[in-house]
C-alpha cells in the first residue's frame, strides 16, 4: 500500500509539473482539475494528494433552489467542510478580477511580513499617483503606516493606494510582489489565474477564474488574522503624517456590511472582498458559516449592476442546504 500511495504522488508531481511546461495555463484548459476529478475518490492514504482538502469541479453544476438565469460573468458555491461544489456556473472561464486581486496581496502580506513593522509610504505608493476615479485610502509620501492597518484598510476598504504600498515593503518593488504573487497562485493551484499588479486595476493580462479565486480564498481563510480582519464592519487605523499622529476610520465596501442589504439569515456571513471595474464588472466573494460553523465560500464574477450582484448573492447563499 505504502509503494502504491509513493507512486501516485511522484506520478501527481510529475503530472503537475509536465502540466506547467505544456503551457497549461490556458484559461480553456485545467489538466489538475481533470486529474483530481479522475483520482479524487481513489482509496490511498489520507494526505497523499496535495489538494485532497479541495472541492474539484470541471463543469456546470446546478442548485435547484438557485435560478440559472443570470446576467453574471461566472458565479460559485462551494461547501469548504464536505469538500463539495454546490454550484457552478462558468467557474473556469477567465474573468477580470478587479480589486479581489487583493486576497493574494493580503495572503502574501500576512505570510511574509511583520504585522507590527513601520511603512514609509513612498511617491508611487501615495494616493496622489492613482487616477481620481481610483479608490483610494488617502496614502501620502512620508506617511508611517503600520503593516497591519495597510493590509485591515487593504481588505476593507480596498485601496489601491494600500496594495502599492504593501507591496514595496514585502518585496521592495511592485514588479516583484507581482512575481511572489504569480509564484504563489501557482503554488495554489491557480493555473488559470495571472497577475500583473497588487490592486486588480484593469489590464488585458490580468486575468483569473472564479475556481481559482476560490483556490486562493480558502488559503486565505486558513489564517485567522486574515479572517478577523474581514468580519470587520469598520476600522480606525493610525499613521504618521510629517510626524503628527493621525487616525482614519474606513469602513467595509461590502453591501452586507455597511446595511444598505439585508443578510440572509440562513447563515452567518463573515465578510469578503469586492471588485470593480468596466472591464470585469460588479464582483465579490464571502465566507459564511451556517449553524454547526461549516464553512462555505460563495463567489460571483462580472454581475452588469451592483444592485444585481447582492439580489444574485443573495440568492446563492440562501440556497445553501440545512444540515
Amino acid at each position: 500500500m505504502k509503494c502504491t500511495n509513493r507512486f501516485i504522488f511522484l506520478m501527481v508531481s510529475i503530472f503537475c509539473f509536465l502540466s506547467m511546461l505544456c503551457g497549461c495555463k490556458e484559461a480553456e484548459s485545467f489538466p489538475v482539475t481533470e486529474y483530481l476529478l479522475r483520482e479524487y475518490n481513489v482509496p490511498i492514504e489520507k494526505g497523499v494528494l496535495f489538494a485532497e482538502d479541495l472541492c474539484v469541479a470541471q463543469d456546470d453544476v446546478s442548485l435547484t433552489s438557485y435560478a440559472e438565469d443570470t446576467n453574471v460573468n461566472s458565479a460559485a458555491l462551494f461547501d469548504v467542510a464536505n469538500k463539495q461544489v454546490l454550484y457552478a456556473y462558468s467557474a473556469h472561464e477567465r474573468v477580470y478580477p478587479a480589486s479581489i486581486t487583493k486576497i493574494m496581496t493580503a495572503l502574501l502580506a500576512l505570510e511574509n511580513g511583520d504585522l507590527s513593522s513601520e511603512v514609509a509610504i513612498s511617491k508611487n505608493a501615495a494616493a496622489s499617483s492613482f487616477s481620481i476615479y481610483a479608490q483610494v485610502c488617502g496614502l501620502k509620501e512620508g506617511d508611517i503606516w503600520t503593516l497591519n492597518d495597510l493590509i485591515t484598510a487593504l481588505l476593507l476598504y480596498s485601496g489601491n493606494d494600500t496594495a502599492v504600498a504593501i507591496a514595496e515593503h514585502i518585496a521592495g518593488s511592485e514588479e516583484a510582489f507581482v512575481q511572489m504573487m504569480n509564484e504563489r497562485a501557482e503554488s495554489l493551484m491557480a493555473y488559470n489565474t495571472h497577475f500583473c499588479n497588487p490592486h486588480g486595476l484593469h489590464d488585458d493580462d490580468h486575468y483569473t477564474t472564479a475556481y481559482d479565486i476560490y483556490l486562493i480564498f480558502q488559503e486565505c481563510i486558513k489564517n485567522e488574522t486574515f479572517v478577523d480582519i474581514i468580519n470587520q464592519d469598520e476600522w480606525t487605523v493610525s499613521f504618521l503624517r510629517d510626524g503628527v499622529p493621525q487616525e482614519t476610520t474606513f469602513k467595509a465596501t461590502n453591501w452586507y456590511s455597511k446595511g444598505v442589504v439585508s443578510k440572509p439569515e440562513n447563515v452567518k456571513i463573515l465578510g469578503g472582498k469586492t471588485g470593480t471595474t468596466d472591464e470585469g464588472g460588479y464582483c465579490l466573494v464571502l465566507l459564511e458559516k451556517d449553524a454547526d460553523e461549516n464553512d462555505y465560500i460563495s463567489i460571483i464574477m462580472g454581475a452588469p449592476e451592483k444592485a444585481e450582484l447582492y439580489t444574485d448573492m443573495t440568492a446563492l447563499i440562501q440556497a445553501i442546504p440545512d444540515n
